[in-house]
């Protein structure tokens, strides 16, 4: 049975906390029980929901440890050289800005949609997404990560309001015609199961050390 270091507390953090057993789980650790070296070594890998503020201080503890790590942090611009340092180490990483497994199809969709568009007369693009109001960051990264798999040139407009779990729409529209693609979150659950199967995977499968998307790491496995 694999362990899992689970580092951050928050509304995501915690359902991750929720869906590992007990003998699964190592830590929880937070701004409170920040995790050292020694404190990593029971776990076979890391699953991390911080803020964008709080990376620096985890880089060096978890990099000493040589964790396999699945990050679910958005809004921080990770350093250049850390895939080469990681390969250089030998240690596997995976961010994502959203975890859902179901949105991995919506992906594969957008990819169509972008492609195939090139058929129709003057189309734009519209991405909508909406979260609960303490996102820190505006647009989400799933929305950016909409307009690069997409391919093409899109309007993005954001929203906060209530404890939404995160709502993203694409509008393609031309005179004639509309279509439409919607991916709603439920409950924080799946960005919980999506993160525990990436560090499954990083442990488990055929991954090359460095610094992976986890859509990468999504399409070799399946």
């Amino acid at each position: 049975m694999l362990k899992f270091a689970v580092i951050g507390t928050g509304k995501t953090g915690s359902k991750v906390v929720e869906s590992l057993d007990d003998q699964q789980l190592v830590g929880p650790f937070n701004s409170s029980n920040k995790p050292t070296k020694k404190a990593l070594q029971d776990a076979d890998a890391a699953i991390i929901f911080v803020p964008g503020s709080a990376v620096e201080d985890l880089l060096e503890p978890l990099i000493a440890a040589g964790l396999p790590a699945a990050w679910g942090t958005t809004g921080y611009d990770w350093p250049d050289d850390l895939d080469t340092k990681l390969q250089q180490k030998g240690i596997k990483w995976l961010q994502a800005s959203n975890f859902s497994l179901g949105m991995n199809i919506v992906r594969r969709c957008l990819n169509v949609i972008g492609q195939s568009s090139s058929v129709l007369k003057n189309p734009s693009f519209h991405i909508y997404e909406v979260h609960h109001v303490h996102k820190q960051d505006a647009p989400s990264g799933t929305a950016l990560s909409w307009e690069n798999w997409l391919g093409q040139k899109a309007e993005i407009t954001s929203e906060r309001k209530g404890d939404i779990k995160g709502i993203h729409e694409l509008e393609l529209q031309t005179e004639t015609e509309s279509i439409s693609l919607k991916h709603r979150a439920h409950d924080r659950k799946i960005f919980a199961e999506g993160a525990i199967w990436g560090a499954e995977q990083l442990v488990k499968s055929d991954i090359e050390a460095g610094f992976h998307d986890f859509s990468t790491i999504f399409d070799k496995v399946m």
